[in-house]
């Protein structure tokens, strides 16, 4: 009798293999760098991807400062926020926002945000994620693997 099993394999906690990446970020147009990026935190890339699990990995961006914008979105695209007060809805642009510190850094984290999941699921996968200006990164321990993010679709 053949006793072959057909079963599917839901990955949990335990038994995802989470890995640390490392993503140069140079000359990388950003909603196409963080759609990736999203793709790799949930785990997609994987063959044991679990829809309601972390099985994604780690991922480290380093050069972020020298992300692009296609077209005219460095200085037409608009970034909303809210004070909290009455008339306290503020409007930056993406070259306003290079200015300022950790700017780069919040204009990628709103993009990749958008592409994940909503609710805890998706909060938890942010903290998976990285974002370096320079190319020094505090994760050397971890013994990322340096990956070409123009590999992935």
């Amino acid at each position: 009798m053949n006793t072959l099993s057909y079963k599917t394999i839901s990955a949990n906690k335990e038994t995802a293999k989470k890995e640390w990446v490392v993503i140069d970020a140079s000359d990388q147009v950003v909603g196409r760098l963080c759609s990736k990026v999203a793709k790799l935190l949930r785990g997609k890339y994987k063959p044991n991807f679990t829809p309601h699990v972390d099985c994604g990995d780690n991922v480290i961006i380093i050069n972020a400062k020298k992300v692009v914008f296609t077209g005219k979105k460095e200085t037409d695209k608009v970034y909303t926020r809210y004070t909290g007060y009455p008339g306290g809805q503020r409007f930056t642009s993406p070259a306003q926002l290079r200015t300022k510190k950790d700017g780069v850094e919040k204009m990628l984290r709103h993009a990749v945000k958008g592409m994940l999941p909503k609710g805890p699921l998706g909060r938890s996968l942010m903290g998976n994620l990285y974002i370096y200006e320079g190319t020094e990164h505090k994760h050397e321990a971890q013994k990322p693997k340096a990956i070409d993010i123009n590999q992935y679709k």
